[in-house]
């Protein structure tokens, strides 16, 4: 039960892409799809874990963080 409450408190964060991907590593374009994230302006919502957090890491020119 304590595992529903925690989740249902886990932060979620918005994530858009703002660049293009073109010219990018294949190691980006991977990152860039593990994301979701398939054309520019798209937005996706993730809950803030370490995994996710580490992927827009790797990728800060190519996208933008909105915390809710």
């Amino acid at each position: 039960m304590a595992k529903k409450q925690a989740a249902a408190a886990a932060k979620r964060i918005k994530i858009r892409q703002v660049r293009s991907i073109i010219g990018g590593t294949d190691k980006q374009k991977n990152v860039l799809r593990s994301l979701g994230l398939k054309r520019m302006n798209q937005v996706v919502e993730h809950n803030s874990n370490e995994a996710i957090l580490g992927m827009v890491r790797a990728i800060p020119h190519l996208v933008e963080v909105v915390e809710e």
